[in-house]
């Protein structure tokens, strides 16, 4: 199978799987208890203003109408209006979208790096203290919720030691950067903004860090076993008796083909760090898509849910889409199993 029939053969599964995400969640939005209208306008809303969101809303056709108004309407980018903001979703997605896609950059940075680099090291001792530390500190990463750590990490840098801010993504007094991607450090960065840049690095520390444990712990884990796996194989050890020096079978022999599981749960984390990022945003108070999401889905902010978790989706599906790329980079032998 040639790479562009690979791709094209990912791209048509892709846009099954948002298709039937896009039916699915509206679906259940539709079908969840409580009136969104009433709860839009409020307890003491008269029955005539409700009946007339109702009707905005298409509330009162038939479920497949509603899709069909909702689905026009999404092609084109109109979510509808959020019930809660009383703004275009698609506005509201655009301000808070980029906040959650810098907070997951950094964080799957963070993962990336850090998690191959235990896991190299790991497997590279394995078997001594050093490997047995690495995996003590992967299993309590693995089992601790982010939540925990970031609450240790506020009590420790920000209250103990008073290194690091909790709350926001820049200090009042620093002029923020015009806006151009609406990631702040990149926007700092761009315009040359360097304070305004140190004071964005030094706010997306804590939530970064938080949200990449739990992952770092489960690829550094993934990394070690896989190399510990492929160390016993027929190839490594006719390497090892052609007298090829051991650090040149580490690194260039015995990690590539380590690193393909690593990078398939890697894409998956990445898309799983926007999702579950809300705890995170929450406490540091951080204006992300996925606080945003949490807080539709609390108030039955029909439009603001679907479209939230739509873009959750497609996230999760590009992700799912560059990864197949990479490991098909790496071990060609993929795209002909596909």
């Amino acid at each position: 199978m040639t790479l562009l029939k690979f791709i094209a053969k990912r791209l048509g599964y892709a846009a099954g799987v948002l298709i039937g995400l896009s039916i699915l969640l509206f679906m259940i939005a539709r079908v969840m208890p409580g009136n969104p209208a009433r709860m839009a306008l409020g307890p003491r809303a008269p029955q005539w203003a409700i009946e007339r969101l109702q009707e905005e809303m298409h509330l009162n056709a038939p479920i497949y109408i509603q899709y069909y108004y909702w689905i026009k309407g999404a092609v084109r980018g109109d979510f509808g209006e959020s019930l809660i903001s009383r703004r275009d979703v698609a506005e509201d997605i655009k301000e808070y979208f980029p906040a959650s896609l810098e907070l997951a950059l950094y964080a799957a940075v963070i993962m990336g790096v850090m998690g191959v680099f235990f896991g190299v090291i790991s497997g590279w001792f394995a078997n001594t203290w050093i490997d047995n530390v690495v995996r003590v500190f992967a299993y309590i990463g693995v089992v601790t919720p982010s939540f925990v750590f970031a609450i240790f990490f506020v009590l420790i840098f920000s209250y103990w030691l008073e290194i690091l801010p909790t709350i926001g993504r820049l200090s009042s007094g620093i002029a923020p950067p015009p806006e151009i991607t609406g990631m702040l450090t990149i926007d700092s960065l761009l315009s040359g903004n360097f304070q305004a840049f140190w004071d964005g690095l030094k706010h997306v520390i804590l939530p970064a860090v938080s949200l990449a444990m739990g992952p770092m712990a489960q690829e550094a884990r993934i990394t070690r076993s896989s190399m510990s796996d492929n160390a016993q194989k027929d190839f490594i050890a006719l390497e090892r008796t052609c007298g090829i020096p051991e650090k040149v079978i580490m690194f260039k022999y015995l990690l590539k083909p380590s690193l393909i599981p690593t990078i398939s749960i890697y894409g998956l984390d990445i898309a799983g760090l926007m999702g579950n990022a809300f705890l995170i945003e929450l406490i540091f108070n951080w204006p992300g898509l996925s606080r945003y999401g949490m807080n539709a889905i609390l108030q039955k902010d029909l439009n603001a849910m679907v479209a939230s978790i739509l873009v959750f989706g497609l996230v999760f599906i590009t992700l799912n889409i560059i990864v197949d790329l990479i490991v098909d980079f790496l071990d060609p032998r993929m795209r002909h199993r596909a």
